[in-house]
């Protein structure tokens, strides 16, 4: 995986939860988790794509 699709993943991620954030009204704790976990998940994804982290259950989109 080449490091200009990693950047382009968190860019795309970020924007998405920057429109979640902004534009759909929900409960402060509610968006407080899904930032909590979005964090957690890319941070996993980066550190599984880098090869630091092995043993994480890879998904296959095809």
């Amino acid at each position: 995986m080449s490091l200009i699709h990693v950047v382009l993943v968190l860019i795309v991620v970020g924007v998405l939860l920057w429109l979640v954030n902004t534009f759909i009204p929900m409960a402060r704790s509610i968006k407080t988790i899904l930032n909590v976990v979005v964090v957690i998940v890319v941070i996993l994804w980066v550190l599984s794509a880098f090869g630091i982290v092995t043993g994480l259950p890879t998904i296959n989109l095809k």
